[in-house]
């Protein structure tokens, strides 16, 4: 019953956001609609009113008064002004009193004074203590002598240690600097015999061609042919030889086909009229020309 009711509650739950949501895009659509409307509206070209030209327009002077400066009014706390005014009217005593109160401008000027004071006052006790700390680190301190009337005494020195001799250290990059030489040593090697070979097989094909167009030229020297003999004219006679008799071809068939063609001749046909049936080499030669002509 608790899981039936959790499920209708989460079904209840997704389909009022469903509706929310359709009834929010139902509101920006009809929002958009009329904002699309209002703009489609302010676009419309409106016709512009003709000037007067019978009553020009004439710049005329303004009748409003010039405007008259006032004293500038600082803002000063409150609290500030009410302790300046206790202290001067502290200070001053009898009835003329209210004729000594000063005014907001004195007041002002009497605050950037004292501040301006106060603020020298910082830097200069600044400056000073710097100054101070200056001196002491430049002051060498020297170490008093005992208390003693005895002479002092030399003190021995202390051994002099030998002058440390420094190794020669291996990095690994002066190994790779010297295995790269050694690389590019080998490179350079390499090209130059490669470029020395090429140069070698250019010569000798130089010298091939060369022997060759030489033997063309002296194949190639026109020579005298022989004259005919003219008492002795060529005249053709009929040859004495027998004419050639035509024999019966022999095609080359492979001798597996034919004895697999004889077999399913044979196989087709029944009786003592087999042997009559099979077919001649000429019947043969004449069927595979006709099968390779229909081919």
């Amino acid at each position: 019953m608790e899981r039936a009711r959790f499920a209708h509650q989460v079904v209840e739950k997704r389909r009022l956001i469903k509706q929310y949501k359709m009834e929010r895009e139902r509101q920006q659509k009809l929002e958009e609609e009329e904002e699309i409307k209002r703009l489609r509206k302010e676009l419309i070209p409106k016709a512009q009113l003709m000037p007067y030209f019978d009553r020009p327009f004439i710049p005329r002077r303004s009748k409003k008064q010039p405007t008259v400066p006032r004293e500038p009014k600082f803002c000063i706390p409150r609290h500030k002004t009410i302790k300046c005014c206790r202290m001067s009217c502290n200070d001053m005593s009898g009835p003329s009193r209210l004729q000594h109160l000063p005014s907001s401008v004195e007041k002002a000027e009497a605050l950037y004074q004292q501040r301006g004071q106060l603020k020298e006052e910082q830097l200069m006790k600044k400056i000073q203590k710097l100054v101070g700390e200056e001196e002491k680190l430049r002051m060498p301190i020297a170490q008093g002598l005992p208390w003693t009337t005895d002479e002092p005494k030399c003190l021995i020195k202390p051994p002099v240690k030998k002058n440390t001799i420094p190794i020669d250290l291996k990095l690994h990059s002066d190994i790779r600097a010297v295995e790269r030489a050694r690389f590019a040593h080998q490179v350079a090697e390499k090209g130059r015999l490669i470029k020395q070979y090429k140069m070698e097989r250019e010569r000798q094909q130089k010298l091939e061609e060369e022997e060759e167009i030489k033997r063309l030229r002296k194949e190639l020297i026109p020579k005298a042919q022989l004259m005919p003999y003219f008492d002795r004219p060529f005249v053709p006679r009929r040859s004495e030889k027998q004419p050639t008799v035509p024999r019966e071809p022999k095609f080359c068939i492979p001798r597996h086909k034919t004895i697999k063609c004889c077999r399913m001749s044979c196989n087709d046909m029944s009786g003592p009229s087999q042997l009559q049936h099979l077919p001649s080499s000429v019947e043969k030669a004449e069927a595979l020309y006709k099968n390779r002509i229909l081919q």
